[in-house]
């Protein structure tokens, strides 16, 4: 009776082991697919903009979107401040 009792729970540990390996790998595959996503959507994004490679380059390296200048930070700050109240 105890031999069955263990053969019983070692099939279902092999069972649970089983079932966790194949939730990894499926695990495994939902992040490639997000990542695939994200980048899709990323390179979108730049293409939208369309900006030239040097353009893009400078975006990239902290400059900024040439020919467009950025938000006074006092504005933005204020802003924030507001929205907390």
């Amino acid at each position: 009776m105890t031999n069955n009792k263990i053969d019983r729970i070692n099939k279902e540990i092999a069972k649970t082991r089983e079932k966790i390996t194949e939730y990894q790998n499926k695990l495994k595959g939902l992040e490639a697919q997000k990542t695939e996503a994200e980048n899709l959507e990323i390179v979108q994004l730049v293409r939208a903009m369309r900006l030239t490679p040097q353009e893009l380059n400078a975006m990239l390296s902290g400059g900024g979107i040439p020919g467009m200048t950025a938000a006074p930070a006092e504005e933005n700050e204020q802003e924030e401040n507001a929205d907390e109240e």
